[in-house]
């Protein structure tokens, strides 16, 4: 995750990040993605029910009954570890999280044992009374996925009266005194939405808006060709950059991020080094700290069924399982194969990757050069930054 008001404004500072590096439950949330703790920040895909079928998703989702789900006392074991693990965080995810029978127990076990559980919904089942009990749970955040204008989002999301539906969401949830955020995920067929986006978080009041670029998987894998250009990309950051800075200037309280392209990170650095020039020692310090993509590093994801994957978009490649060996174990194991390579990508990336000046800031996404390649070594086919911006002319 790439915190673009923190490394455009300044909010973010070396001497805050190094006071806690290496224990991360100490570290302020917002704090946590300079965080060089390898204890992983946890997704769990609490279900894969969902009362939406949204096109993007990785899971393929359906409101439907699954088998062979986590149960209860299953899910709880699995809890106790992460907290003797001493992760930083649990996100409870889905499917969409909420039509899970137990998880507001499930949280206020995880908040008890020093776990920061946070919630990632669609946001169309939060009334005042569900936002109650989220808060009542111990939930420390409620992020909503929104996909663009009313018209873009329902088309998203295939159900007319969605976006409606989300906004309320976010708004009985701040209502009842939790932080909440917008998840957007850019591709060619919302891009022109995005300012309509960021309007409504400025509208709304929403503290933390977070675009998250697109990576082939699952339903996601599907819609490759719909992922933006290069040079869209180019212009969609140098968008974020400036309305980052405009609406920090004019004092509106929102934190604006970026995530699944750590190149967005360099190209902070190089804008920053361009207009900032005396604050880019720092810039990359931070990003030095937060070393490119976490994927089988400081992140982890766990399915509905218990597998253990490297991110939540490795569905095919597994790990392991929790109902039959603790998290902690696999998450620790020398021996696994994937988890030992990622955990030194910098000395196996291949071509541009390979090539960059600036791969241990970042290390391009591995699954997305995998679905286009076949190897998931190869470069991202989703960098956008020119040679000479990663030092190879």
């Amino acid at each position: 995750m790439i915190g673009c008001t923190k490394l455009l404004c300044g909010t973010a500072t070396v001497s805050e990040a190094l006071k806690y590096q290496r224990d991360s439950r100490q570290l302020r949330p917002q704090m946590l993605q300079f965080s060089t703790d390898e204890r992983p920040l946890v997704v769990w895909n609490t279900t894969n029910r969902c009362n939406l079928r949204c096109q993007h998703c990785y899971l393929d989702a359906e409101d439907r009954d699954y088998s062979d789900e986590l149960t209860n006392e299953q899910a709880r074991e699995f809890i106790y570890d992460l907290a003797a693990l001493k992760a930083p965080v649990l996100l409870f995810s889905g499917g969409e999280p909420l039509l899970r029978r137990d998880l507001f127990e499930l949280g206020r076990l995880a908040a008890d044992l020093g776990l920061r559980p946070v919630l990632s919904t669609n946001g169309t089942l939060i009334t005042i009374e569900k936002a109650q009990k989220i808060l009542d749970a111990g939930f420390q955040y409620v992020g909503v996925s929104i996909d663009g204008g009313q018209i873009t989002h329902d088309r998203f999301r295939a159900k007319e009266g969605a976006f409606a539906q989300a906004l309320q969401g976010i708004s009985n949830a701040a209502k009842v005194g939790l932080k909440t955020g917008i998840r957007f995920t850019v591709n060619r067929l919302n891009q022109d939405d995005l300012n309509e986006v960021l309007e409504v978080v400025e509208r709304e009041g929403i503290p933390r808006f977070c675009m998250y670029h697109l990576v082939y998987s699952g339903r996601g894998r599907e819609l490759a060709n719909l992922d933006t250009s290069k040079e869209e990309k180019r212009q969609i950051m140098e968008n974020i950059v400036s309305r980052t800075l405009d609406l920090y200037q004019r004092g509106v309280e929102v934190e604006i991020l970026t995530t699944d392209n750590h190149a967005d990170g360099v190209f902070l650095y190089n804008y920053v080094l361009t207009h900032q020039p005396e604050r880019a020692k720092e810039i990359l310090a931070l990003l030095e700290m937060h070393g490119g993509c976490s994927a089988g590093t400081k992140f982890a994801n766990v399915d509905p069924q218990g597998n253990v994957h490297p991110c939540q978009f490795w569905q095919h490649y597994t790990l392991g399982n929790v109902k039959e060996r603790k998290f902690s174990e696999i998450w620790l194991d020398k021996e696994e194969p994937l988890l030992v390579a990622l955990r030194k990508k910098q000395e196996l990336v291949k071509g541009r990757c390979g090539d960059c000046r600036y791969k241990a800031y970042c290390g391009g996404c591995r699954v997305r050069a995998e679905a286009v390649t076949g190897d998931i070594w190869a470069e991202d086919p989703a960098c956008y930054l020119t040679d000479q911006e990663i030092g190879l002319s």
